[in-house]
């Protein structure tokens, strides 16, 4: 199965509340993003923002986890080419994450167990976000011999901070949810056994409050972080790494990609 992205009505929310539970799920791996939950990560966002009547998003990962990154499974079909890497990256991630970023409605992450690669740059999006005690957060991809694609690493940078993302992408660091609690990233840490009705009355609270309101601030927080024109300048420097000389997905056939990949298949370690 290659996993699923559902939205259903929050259960235990009251029936006018107005509070969207959209669920990572993917059995026996971790809720690990295939490219289809991907492409189902933005058809549900989308539908979401189209959506006058829903105040608040509740989003989670099933059985324990929230994400543990994508699925490596299906990286060797299409991975190893350049134009097919930037197809994934820049329609296939980007899409679900930029309908998560361009959605007025507050969303809240309830955030347990694995969070890993796909799953900080999914948490990176939400507004509140609330950790179980036992989460673990990181990017440890540069053993598996790729980088964080730009625009992936600009959201990632501008949520956990510059000097998380790098100890993230150069050291393969992972932290504990004390660890982002202190670093600025979450909202706040509790026990997992009291996670789940936190991270729901969380979102119960704000799908309370004025909804046009929460709305218009989500859109005052977005054009703050947008580049001032003619001014700024962070957001043609993002488009001429993405597309300019050299070409950032040009590592697609290297031989550290291949060996990274092949490594984590097989269950050894790489040899860089």
């Amino acid at each position: 199965m290659p996993g699923e992205v559902v939205a259903a009505r929050a259960a235990g929310a009251a029936g006018d509340a107005g509070v969207v539970q959209v669920t990572l799920r993917h059995t026996g791996r971790l809720n690990a993003m295939s490219r289809a939950m991907w492409r189902q990560l933005r058809s549900v966002f989308e539908s979401i923002q189209r959506n006058p009547d829903e105040r608040c998003v509740l989003i989670e990962g099933a059985d324990g986890a929230f994400c543990a990154g994508g699925d490596i499974s299906e990286y060797p079909a299409f991975r190893f080419d350049a134009a097919a890497l930037r197809d994934f990256h820049e329609n296939d991630v980007w899409g679900g994450l930029q309908a998560m970023l361009q959605c007025d409605v507050p969303i809240v992450a309830r955030i347990d167990g694995a969070c890993m690669g796909a799953g900080v740059e999914i948490a990176s999006c939400c507004d509140i976000r609330i950790a179980g005690t036992s989460a673990r957060f990181g990017a440890p991809i540069a053993r598996l011999g790729f980088p964080m694609a730009p625009r992936e690493a600009q959201l990632v940078a501008g949520a956990v901070g510059d000097v998380t993302a790098r100890q993230m992408l150069l050291e393969a660091a992972t932290f504990s949810a004390s660890d982002m609690l202190a670093r600025g990233f979450l909202s706040r840490v509790t026990e997992p056994a009291l996670l789940a009705a936190d991270a729901l009355g969380t979102a119960c609270r704000v799908a309370a409050l004025a909804p046009q309101a929460a709305r218009m601030n989500k859109q005052t927080f977005r054009a703050l972080k947008s580049p001032v024109t003619p001014y700024g300048k962070a957001q043609a420097a993002i488009e001429n790494i993405v597309n300019g000389t050299p070409d950032p997905y040009a590592y697609a056939d290297s031989a550290e990609h291949h060996e990274g990949i092949a490594a984590f298949l097989a269950k050894r370690p790489p040899v860089f």
